[in-house]
């Protein structure tokens, strides 16, 4: 059954981008080998992929709670040489804290994971307070040996998020309040959010040198390009999500309304083309979707085969016209008739 899904899934998947590519003139892509990595009983989410001395690594979060905050939650970490088969090599988690969202930073011959962490001990209050947040990390220099999880210092009271690297310095999204303010619920929180540029020297200690929104702050993926331009993405809540371009010293961002929501968006380059991944809605469904931007507008490429809670998806190149892409996904059933939230892998061709 696994391997029609997947024959089907390539086929429609052909299909669809020829006729895109005709119309639009971008290229063609096709989806193969459509693998569930990982379902343990528990939810796994929130993906990244990275390469690292040979191997590509995969991080996701794992909970056996669920999709909220769980101080119960870890974050595994595979390996594998060749996108196919994978191993684990290390998992980790942060006694009274959710750790979520993991991504991947190469930096100064080490290999970085980063995640952002909820407080979610026996003091923790009602209502989320993201003033409580604080950024943690683990790093290894050969995949196989790893760090004891460490504080990101700077961070207290920052969601840590997607990071790059430029200029041998440490870049991550990390959204906070505005003045770290208190409130006394939720419903005023959104609009006193930003989503700051944190800059680090060594990969542990940040300092704020910037920001990508000042309100309604949210997921962010970035990119630098040569000269140091950041070109970014970047969720909005359930808004539409934004193209922001940012020049040092990264203060003065030029929006660009995408006239769509992204949520757990990825931006990623690839030969000349600029590809943004992650959740999109369309005709009442979700499902994570693949696009190319093309003159600051997104042109669908293909929906990776996905609905519900789903996204969040990371992408290496794995050999010429060809990229590993990682994601989650509850659309399928256990024996049970529920929803399971797996982890999965496919190749995209790119011609």
């Amino acid at each position: 059954m696994k391997t029609l899904i997947c024959a089907i899934t390539a086929i429609y998947c052909a299909v669809f981008a020829i006729k895109l590519s005709a119309e639009e003139d971008i290229p063609t892509v096709t989806l193969t080998d459509v693998r569930q990595i990982e379902h343990n009983g528990e939810h796994n989410a929130f993906t990244d992929l990275i390469w690292f001395k040979g191997r590509i690594y995969l991080a996701f979060r794992s909970c056996p709670d669920g999709h909220m905050v769980h101080p119960t939650s870890r974050i595994i970490i595979l390996q594998s040489t060749d996108g196919t088969q994978w191993k684990p090599v290390h998992s980790f988690n942060v006694p009274d804290r959710d750790t979520r969202d993991p991504h991947f930073v190469d930096f100064n011959g080490r290999l970085f994971v980063y995640s952002g962490t909820w407080y979610g001990g026996d003091l923790r209050p009602k209502i989320r307070n993201m003033n409580q947040m604080l950024g943690y990390g683990v790093s290894t220099s050969d995949g196989e040996r790893w760090s004891m999880p460490f504080q990101l210092n700077g961070t207290y009271g920052h969601y840590v998020w997607r990071g790059a690297t430029y200029n041998n310095a440490v870049y991550l999204c990390a959204r906070r309040r505005t003045g770290f303010k208190e409130l006394p619920d939720l419903t005023n929180h959104a609009a006193i959010v930003q989503s700051r540029i944190l800059r680090s020297d060594d990969g542990i200690s940040f300092t704020d040198v910037g920001h990508f929104q000042t309100q309604n702050g949210d997921e962010t993926a970035f990119h630098f390009t040569e000269n140091g331009v950041i070109q970014a993405i970047a969720r909005r809540g359930n808004r539409s999500a934004e193209l922001i371009i940012l020049k040092p010293p990264y203060n003065t961002p030029i929006r660009t309304d995408l006239g769509r929501y992204i949520g757990g968006p990825l931006l990623f380059k690839y030969q000349d083309y600029m590809l943004v991944a992650g959740r999109n809605r369309s005709e009442g469904k979700v499902h994570t979707n693949i696009s190319i931007l093309k003159e600051e507008k997104l042109i669908d490429l293909i929906n990776l085969p996905s609905g519900g809670d789903c996204s969040y998806p990371g992408m290496v190149t794995l050999c010429p016209g060809c990229l590993l892409v990682s994601w989650y996904s509850s659309h399928l059933k256990d024996d049970d008739g529920k929803a399971k939230t797996c982890i999965f892998t496919a190749k995209l061709h790119i011609n």
